[in-house]
C-alpha cells in the first residue's frame, strides 16, 4: 500500500508542477501581447544572422570537400540561436526580480519549480517561432533538408532540448544577478557559440583550441543537425568523440545541464536575497 501511495503522490506533484508551470507560461504569453518586442526580435534576429553570415561572410568561405556553404552554415545558426537565448531568459528573469514580481510569486502556494519551469516553457515557445522564421529564411536562401521529415524533426527536437536545458542556466543567472549585470554577460555568449564548428571546421584550429571547440556542447549539436539534415559536415579524418557521436553527446550535455541547474535555479528562486 505504501508503494502505491508514494507513486500517486509523486504523480500528483508532477502534474501540480506542470499545471502551475503552464499558468506562469501563460502569464508570459499575455505580456508578449502587450510588449511584443521579444517576439519581433525572435523573428528579426534569425534573418539578420542568415544574411550576415550566409551572404556577407559566406561569399568568401568554401566548405572543405565541397558543398553549399549556406547548407553547412544553417545548422550552426540553429545551434547559435539555441545557446544565445540563454541571455534573453536571464534578462527577463532578472527584470522580474528587480520589479518584485518574483517576491509575489514566492507568496503564492504553488509547486517549487513552477515559476522557473513556466518561464522556460514560455521561452521555448518563443524560440519555436524563431526557428520557424530561420527555417523559412534558410529555405529561401538555398538551404535544404536531404534526409527526410523524421530525421529533420529529430534535429529540431535536439535544438529545442538544448534550448530547454540552457534556459535553466539563464534562470539561475537571472535570479542571482541584477539586470545590469545580466546585460553585461551578453557579449560573453557569442564567443562561446562561435568557438565551435558552427562556421568553420575545427581541424584547422591549433590543437589546444580544437579540443575546446570539439567539446563545446554547441559543436555536438551542430554536427547532430548536419547529419540529421543531410547537410555538408566536413568531418576531419580523426574526429573527437563529441563530433563522432554527436547525438548521444548532445543528449548527454543537455541532461547534465538540467540535472545541475534545475535544482540550483529552484533553490535560488526560494532564496530571499540575490
Amino acid at each position: 500500500m505504501s508503494t502505491t501511495t508514494n507513486t500517486t503522490t509523486t504523480s500528483d506533484r508532477i502534474l501540480w508542477t506542470i499545471r502551475d508551470g503552464w499558468t506562469i507560461a501563460r502569464r508570459e504569453f499575455e505580456q508578449l501581447r502587450h510588449a511584443p518586442g521579444e517576439l519581433v526580435a525572435a523573428v528579426v534576429f534569425p534573418a539578420v544572422l542568415v544574411i550576415l553570415f550566409g551572404f556577407v561572410f559566406g561569399s568568401a568561405i568554401s566548405v572543405p570537400g565541397g558543398g553549399n556553404y549556406r547548407e553547412y552554415l544553417m545548422p550552426g545558426l540553429f545551434a547559435m540561436t539555441a545557446l544565445t537565448g540563454v541571455m534573453a531568459t536571464a534578462l527577463m528573469v532578472s527584470k522580474d526580480v528587480d520589479e518584485g514580481v518574483m517576491d509575489r510569486f514566492r507568496s503564492i502556494p504553488m509547486a517549487r519549480s513552477a515559476v522557473p519551469l513556466g518561464r522556460i516553457l514560455a521561452d521555448v515557445c518563443v524560440s519555436i517561432v524563431g526557428l520557424l522564421a530561420m527555417t523559412t529564411i534558410g529555405l529561401i536562401s538555398g538551404w535544404r533538408v536531404h534526409e527526410g521529415l523524421v530525421r529533420a524533426v529529430a534535429a529540431f527536437a535536439l535544438i529545442l532540448l538544448v534550448r530547454f536545458a540552457v534556459s535553466w542556466i539563464g534562470v539561475y543567472v537571472g535570479l542571482s544577478v541584477t539586470t545590469e549585470t545580466a546585460d553585461s554577460f551578453v557579449p560573453i555568449v557569442f564567443p562561446v557559440s562561435m568557438l565551435s564548428n558552427s562556421f568553420v571546421p575545427t581541424d584547422g584550429m591549433p590543437g589546444w583550441l580544437r579540443v575546446i571547440a570539439d567539446w563545446n556542447p554547441v559543436s555536438a549539436l551542430v554536427q547532430s543537425c548536419r547529419e540529421l539534415f543531410g547537410n555538408p559536415s566536413a568531418l576531419p579524418a580523426d574526429p573527437s568523440f563529441p563530433v563522432a557521436h554527436p547525438v548521444a553527446t548532445t543528449i548527454g550535455w543537455s541532461v547534465l545541464i538540467i540535472a545541475v541547474f534545475a535544482p540550483l535555479a529552484t533553490r535560488r528562486f526560494y532564496a530571499n536575497e540575490r
